[in-house]
């Protein structure tokens, strides 16, 4: 492969790769709780809900109640679509400290908001000075492997460039599989029937 054919925005092509060792990782507790937002409220409202109910019944049943519940709402389509949000979410976190996606600094790009979509996932991102759209399509391969994907696409906002649209591409609409109708067929009109002498 020709140096005209690399992408130099790809870490593989850095030819600063030592830079990277010398990088100190910023993890501050509001930083850690941000990333784990979802499991702390999880984790708070699971507890708050057990001490609720042991004060009504006791401890063990009111485990019970609550775990039976949990199963209930984990098999609902609306929990799983957030998992995986979730899931993406953590991965694309996980892909910037893999990929060196972050500053000199060692600060890593922000996800700000993750939604579940027809066709997978979309996360919004917030990129940190030294950061920008371009090195997340330099890492689409990455971006997609790393989140049990079949495509990513990457998309920056047209006003603000720091933000950045992550969208994680699980399911084919328009795949064989799926047959797309026509509205026309749904209503049939019946033509006349011409008899032998013309008339309808």
């Amino acid at each position: 492969m020709s140096s005209t054919n690399r992408n130099h925005r790809n870490q593989r092509n850095n030819p600063y790769v030592l830079d990277g060792l010398a990088v100190a990782f910023h993890r501050t507790a509001a930083g850690i709780a941000w990333r784990w937002r979802t499991e702390l409220a999880i984790l708070a409202a699971i507890t708050a809900a057990v001490w609720r109910l042991s004060l009504l019944i006791t401890l063990p049943w009111a485990g019970v109640v609550v775990g039976l519940v949990l199963i209930v709402v984990g098999v609902l389509p609306w929990t799983r679509r957030r998992f995986w949000c979730l899931l993406a979410r953590h991965r694309i976190q996980r892909l910037c400290y893999e990929a060196r996606l972050h500053t000199r600094s060692g600060r890593l790009p922000l996800v700000l908001w993750a939604r579940p979509t027809k066709v997978g996932e979309r996360l919004h991102v917030l990129c940190r000075a030294g950061i920008c759209s371009e090195d997340f399509q330099a890492h689409i391969g990455e971006l997609r492997a790393a989140c049990y994907a079949r495509e990513a696409r990457v998309t920056r906002n047209p006003r603000w460039s720091h933000l950045v649209t992550i969208d994680i591409i699980r399911h084919d609409t328009l795949a064989a599989g799926n047959t797309v109708r026509s509205p026309l067929t749904a209503k049939v009109i019946p033509l006349p029937v011409r008899t032998d002498d013309g008339a309808a």
